[in-house]
């Protein structure tokens, strides 16, 4: 009895110990994690680094901080050393993003694996650290695994042309079919981030645009969203000129005439075969016709009916056409894809030459998507082309570029990913406009000048 007492006492006092130890380490980790995130805070990361060196080794899961600063605090050392030294922070580096996902793969709930994979992916390009091969295996892991959180466009953009450059050098044998369905995929995921932004973004512009004011925390928001919404475009823009090379009629055509046979019933496939030939121009080769009907006969839809209305366009067949043009917005439930439809459809009719019509869709899209700065780009090229048709004097004809610089101006100011594109364009119009020197012969500065064309609309000539 005496026995089975001592070892109970024994058996407390070990576990009194454990606890003790326990509690001390965890007070040690939480002093070391509150110096180094002090430090870290302004800065000071050479300060930082032995502290939460000693935290991530000691207690890896006692705050995210330790990543999110670790993160900071190791580029700062590789930045600031060189050789074997440097080399050695940049491993340490990229294990960072594996404790990471090991010790906190979510936040707030949400799972995060995505983003941090495809940012120890951008991490091994930026310090050279694997092979095209290496670092897309880890970007497809994070595409793979968690896309929901895999949002970067600079990262998306690299997934792909990791992919492309070993297409290009033979490595791995990546397949004509296998890239082009990868850029599919990353586009539309482009195209989707862009949509969410913009659903964000038209919110507050609807605001801006009725009178109503903006709360400081909207503004900060809409810097945000316009920040991001360039970072889109620039590199959707460079994936798009990456894929031009080889997406080209002479090899899309017989890629798709190759694989139709096991893929007529598949209608993600046939959309995107349609969608890569109408964007390449490819839709006068009667293959297109084959994707349409076997696209329109499994599931009728917006895109089914968009491309029939292409194909009597084509055919002469305006009437019949609009029909379909018709058919395929009323399909479409998501105004941010409806609104994609009427743009399209407004280019047709641009090309055309019929220019109200463009108009008026362009205005259409503009009603389901507000930021979308390409249709009021459309629409200020439009007037532009119309300065022999609107004006009774060479003055007056002028005049309708002032108009046509005002509606691209607005573009850039609505859309951040084209603001560039936007400014050059207004600056040319404003260019062809007439000249201070012109205003002050005619001696009308302040006037209203109407264009009783197409149009239909109205400047005031800049007063000098």
């Amino acid at each position: 009895m005496k026995m089975k007492k001592l070892r109970l006492i024994i058996l407390l006092l070990g576990l009194m110990k454990i606890n003790f130890s326990y509690a001390q380490s965890q007070e040690e980790c939480l002093n070391n994690l509150s110096i180094f995130a002090e430090s870290a805070k302004v800065k000071n990361y050479d300060a930082a680094y032995d502290t939460w060196k000693y935290v991530l080794e000691s207690c890896p899961k006692i705050n995210l901080a330790i990543y999110t600063y670790g993160e900071r605090i190791l580029k700062h050392k590789i930045k600031n050393s060189s050789g074997e030294e440097q080399e050695n922070f940049k491993k340490s580096l990229v294990s960072l993003y594996d404790k990471w996902i090991l010790n906190f793969p979510t936040k707030k709930g949400v799972s995060r694996v995505g983003n941090i994979l495809s940012t120890k992916a951008q991490v091994m390009i930026d310090y050279k650290m694997a092979n095209d091969a290496e670092v897309y295996k880890v970007f497809d892991q994070a595409y793979k695994k968690d896309p929901e959180s895999f949002t970067n466009p600079k990262g998306l953009y690299n997934y792909f042309n990791t992919l492309y450059k070993q297409y290009k050098s033979g490595e791995n044998n990546v397949t004509p079919e296998h890239l082009f369905n990868m850029y599919e995929e990353i586009s539309e995921k482009f195209e989707f981030e862009a949509t969410k932004l913009a659903k964000k973004l038209d919110k507050i512009l609807i605001k801006i645009d009725n009178g109503e004011p903006i709360t400081n925390r909207e503004t900060k928001n809409k810097r945000v969203y316009e920040v991001n919404s360039r970072a889109i475009g620039i590199f959707l823009s460079n994936l798009d000129a990456i894929i031009s090379i080889e997406a080209t009629c002479n090899n899309l055509i017989p890629l798709y005439k190759r694989n139709f046979e096991e893929n007529k019933l598949n209608s993600i496939w046939l959309k995107r075969a349609a969608s890569r030939m109408d964007g390449k121009d490819c839709s006068d080769d009667p293959f297109f016709v084959t994707l349409v009907e076997a696209l329109h006969n499994i599931e009728p839809s917006a895109d089914s009916a968009y491309y029939l209305g292409l194909l009597n366009d084509k055919k002469g067949k305006s009437p019949e056409a609009l029909k379909y043009y018709e058919e395929s917005i009323s399909l479409e439930t998501d105004q941010y894809k409806k609104a994609k439809i009427l743009y399209k459809i407004a280019v047709k009719f641009k090309k055309g030459g019929r220019k109200q019509s463009a108009r008026n869709y362009a205005r259409k899209a503009l009603m389901n998507q507000p930021s979308m700065g390409r249709a009021y780009l459309l629409i200020a090229s439009l007037y532009a082309s119309s300065a022999n048709d609107c004006g009774d004097s060479q003055f007056n004809k002028r005049a309708i570029y002032w108009l046509a610089a005002d509606i691209a101006n607005k573009a850039g100011r609505v859309d951040a990913s084209i603001k560039k594109l936007a400014n050059k364009t207004a600056k040319s119009y404003m260019g062809r406009a007439p000249s201070k020197t012109d205003i002050f012969s005619e001696a009308n500065e302040g006037s209203k000048i109407t264009f009783n064309c197409w149009v239909g609309a109205s400047v005031r000539v800049p007063k000098l």
